[in-house]
């Protein structure tokens, strides 16, 4: 199933008090990019994220931000004595050094630097991880759900460019074929200038008129091209990622139509060859959309 590359998905889950919410956006991008905001406290959950998208998102670039709310982060105040100790003596000695009276009080030295200290507790996130998953997967979920639905109607828009395209090349098949005349009815205009008295070699005639034609013949290349329109027809029926082998069947279709162009020297299949080029224009466009 062909699945775009733009979603955009929310999921939150809650354990107690403690809410998580995460929420997914997807963008075209030529590869796999993976772009997820944590907040520092979960930032060792970055790696797990990052497996997690990717058995889901293969192609994109991945925007994911997790959030929690609900629950302070365990914290201890810590004092350190030692420089609390410190200050009083300085203080004491100061005091005494200039006939001050020493007024400092608890609170006066718990501003002073460093005196106090506040220290996150070590939190098993391990406890913690179930429940962001759950909103993950809730997120997610949505995100596939829209990437498939917006997949489905760019299958069914490709599916038509390229029925448009068999035609096209039927046409230009059938116009190859009155090639030879075509280059047969055009030396014998050109002989005809030449006068009454001229002698006709219709050995050599023929000669001109089968190396014109070889010169021009586009057949293999017109296989070429059914191959690949093919070939792409039945990469859109496969239940995978499919949007770079899209591109570089493209690559290749656009090729040969480029050939045909410039072989056939003929002004119909040359406006049919523009016709095969804007509507592979058109896929190219999509291709970039297809995961």
């Amino acid at each position: 199933m062909v699945h775009s590359m733009t979603g955009f998905g929310r999921g939150s889950a809650q354990v107690g008090t403690l809410i998580f919410s995460v929420e997914i956006r997807t963008l075209n991008h030529r590869f796999a990019e993976y772009v997820i905001h944590l907040p520092r406290e979960l930032s060792e959950w970055e790696e797990r994220l990052r497996r997690e998208l990717a058995a889901q998102l293969s192609r994109g670039r991945i925007e994911v931000w997790v959030s929690m709310r609900g629950q302070s982060w365990p914290k201890v105040v810590r004092v350190d004595d030692e420089l609390a100790r410190a200050y009083v003596e300085a203080a004491q000695l100061v005091a005494r050094q200039f006939s001050l009276n020493l007024d400092l009080t608890s609170a006066d030295l718990l501003t002073l630097p460093e005196v106090i200290t506040v220290e996150e507790q070590e939190v098993d996130l391990e406890l913690w991880w179930p429940t962001c998953a759950q909103a993950l997967a809730e997120a997610l979920s949505k995100v596939l759900v829209m990437r498939q639905r917006e997949g489905a109607a760019l299958k069914e828009d490709m599916l038509s460019r390229l029925a448009t395209l068999r035609q096209l090349a039927q046409d230009i098949e059938t116009l190859a074929a009155s090639v030879p005349d075509f280059y047969r009815n055009k030396l014998q205009e050109r002989l005809a200038t030449l006068g009454p008295g001229v002698v006709v070699d219709e050995i050599r005639l023929a000669q001109e008129v089968v190396f014109m034609a070889d010169k021009a013949d586009i057949n293999e290349e017109l296989v070429r091209l059914c191959s690949h329109l093919q070939q792409m027809e039945a990469v859109l029926a496969l239940n995978e990622p499919v949007g770079r082998r899209l591109e570089f069947l493209l690559q290749e279709a656009n090729r040969e139509v480029n050939t045909i162009a410039s072989k056939a020297q003929d002004k119909d299949i040359s406006s049919l060859a523009v016709q095969c080029k804007a509507e592979l224009e058109k896929l190219r466009e999509q291709a970039q959309n297809v995961e």
